[in-house]
Formats: C-alpha cells, structure tokens, sequence
C-alpha cells in the first residue's frame, strides 16, 4: 500500500523540496498551493519524475472549508498517513511598533490557526492508518524565529512560530497513545523566497554567513529532516523540534 502524504505550501520553497524528496521514496503526495498553479504543477511533475505520484490541491490554509476540501480530496486517494503542516507566511520587515493590525492578522490566520486546522484534521485520520500496522506522523514547520524573536523584522512571524512549538509538544501527548507521531523541523537561514518577499533578499547571504558552518541552508536539506521525521525510521521520535539552522 503506498504511504499518502499531504504537503501544505508544497508548490515553492521548503514545501516543493518536501514533496520531491517524498516522491524520490515512491511515495504518493498531495501538493497543496493557495494561488500559483504553475508552480504547482512543476512541483507534481518533478514528483512524478524522482518517482512518486502526485496530485495538485488548491486551498488557503486559513479557511476552514478550503482545509475540509483539501483533507477531502486527499481520502479519496487511500488512508493518509503523513501531513507536513508548510504553508506559512511572512511580511515585510519592521519593528512592532510600525506594524498594523491588518498584517498581524493575516500572519496569525495562516501560520497559526491554518497550522491548528490542518492539524485538527490531521488528528481526525491518521489514527486508521496506525491502527493498520502503518506509519502515522503529523510533521510541522516551525522556526528559528521561535526562539530568537526576530526583533525589528518580524516578532509577528516569530510568535506564531512559537506557537507552533506549543501545537507539537500538546498534540504529540493527545495523538501518542494513538500510534501517531507529532514533529517539528525548526529552520534557520535557509535559501527560499521568503527573504525577497520581506523586503531583504540580502538577508539571506548577511545573516546565514554568520552562522557556525558560515552558510545558508537549502530547502533540500530542511526537507531531508522533514522526510525522516515521516518515515518509519523515526518510529521512536515524538514531541521533538529538529533545529535546521547551522548551529544558529
């Protein structure tokens, strides 16, 4: 039976590495995306060609008829036994003090309350597939921003991130009598798109140079954590937060 799995945000960045690398293990995919179709269907062709199947699903995380769609459309393709909780969002770089209600608003309806309804529905399915012998496992997508704050860029960002943290460590204690496994990856500098769409696309280079190993990330490194924390390989690993970030 072929392990199905659900990647939100998995048309760019963090998310599309995930999901080629789960096709690389013949694994079937679910690629969600909010609006870039295009990129979408790159990513599931690039799944297709690392060897998995893959399937395009559109929906905005922070809606909760769009999440039942997704979830939906993802049963029809067989018991779900992985979700990788990506989708995020971030803005552009400023101190608290400057910031609106309006853009707070927006980061804390996508990173947060997408992340707890996408991992409400999560919690709803993969039970059936741990209580048939297989690999169940809920993977989120924190940050580095959790735990140093992002001070006069992105404390918004930084919060729902930490809320995240909060989300693993809670849902790991509910699921893990149930035989499924709750996991974050926290990553640092890492080279996506995200610093260009904050208004900084120097940052990438300025900061991942001061980090111990003296580089950015890559989105292919983050998601080698990602696909380990799903596969049955980490059978014994719950309630954990990987750092990704170079020793930052």
């Amino acid at each position: 039976m072929p392990i199905n799995v659900l990647v939100t945000g998995g048309s760019r960045g963090i998310g599309r590495a995930t999901a080629i690398a789960c096709g690389a293990r013949g694994w079937s995919v679910g690629v969600n995306y909010m609006n870039d179709a295009a990129a979408a269907e790159a990513t599931c062709e690039a799944v297709k060609k690392a060897g998995g199947e893959a399937v395009m699903i559109k929906g905005d995380v922070s809606k909760e008829d769009d999440v039942l769609a997704m979830f939906e459309e993802m049963d029809k393709r067989g018991p779900l036994n992985g979700v990788v909780i990506n989708a995020g969002i971030n803005a552009t770089s400023m101190p608290l003090a400057d910031m609106s209600v309006e853009r707070m608003r927006k980061v804390f309806d996508t990173n947060v309350l997408g992340a707890y309804i996408c991992a409400r529905e999560a919690a709803i399915r993969l039970p059936a597939a741990s209580t048939a012998g297989q690999s169940s496992s809920i993977v989120l997508l924190s940050s580095a921003a959790a735990r140093l704050g992002s001070p006069n860029e992105c404390v918004d960002y930084a919060g729902s991130k930490g809320a995240i943290d909060t989300l693993t460590i809670g849902l790991s204690k509910e699921l893990g009598p149930k035989g499924v496994r709750v996991n974050a990856v926290r990553p640092g500098i890492i080279d996506t798109e995200i610093h260009a769409s904050v208004g900084d696309p120097a940052r990438l280079d300025r900061i991942g140079n001061q980090t111990p190993l003296g580089r950015p990330g890559s989105a292919e490194e983050v998601a080698e954590a990602i696909v380990w924390l799903l596969s049955p390989q980490a059978s014994y690993v719950t309630g954990t937060n990987i750092d990704v970030t170079g020793g930052r």
